[in-house]
């Protein structure tokens, strides 16, 4: 049996890193899955995208009006 491997979490580049009031993203062991979650809940429910609906979230998000 094989043991899972440590996801690698990256903060936002738009974080100021003093905080965690951010969203993180990691790449899944399984190909072609990225992952999204929150950063204050490291164990709370995470996004599983593919890179495609990745990109069209994040500028959907960056599109939005603020």
């Amino acid at each position: 049996m094989s043991t899972p491997r440590q996801l690698t979490w990256r903060k936002s580049s738009y974080s100021d890193g003093g905080d965690n009031n951010c969203v993180e993203v990691a790449v899944s062991a399984v190909p072609g899955v990225l992952l999204l979650r929150d950063s204050k809940v490291p164990a709370g429910p995470v996004l599983r995208f593919s890179p495609r609906a990745f990109t069209a979230f994040t500028r959907a998000r960056r599109d939005a009006p603020a």
